[in-house]
């Protein structure tokens, strides 16, 4: 994936507490903030929930013959 530089100013507390923090995490400041922007739009969350989602759909069949029965067998309990 190509990378794009991005130059920012901040407040030298700002600055310190992003190192910290990367190096904490042990990654780069770069990185960390990279992390934070695809965290705060959503991107990690989305793609996860497509990568689940994806996988449910290939394992569909497979859940429902070993869960089916127990699902109707539970909604009938609870009636």
């Amino acid at each position: 994936m190509a990378k794009t530089q991005l130059n920012v100013r901040v407040d030298e507390g700002t600055a310190r507490a992003a190192r910290e923090r990367a190096l904490a995490r042990g990654m780069s400041v770069n990185r960390y903030i990279e992390e934070l922007v695809k965290q705060d739009t959503g991107e990690v969350g989305h793609t996860f929930v497509e990568a689940a989602a994806d996988f449910m759909k290939q394992y569909e069949n497979v859940f429902a013959e070993e869960l089916g029965g127990e699902r109707e067998g539970a909604r009938e309990g609870r009636r």
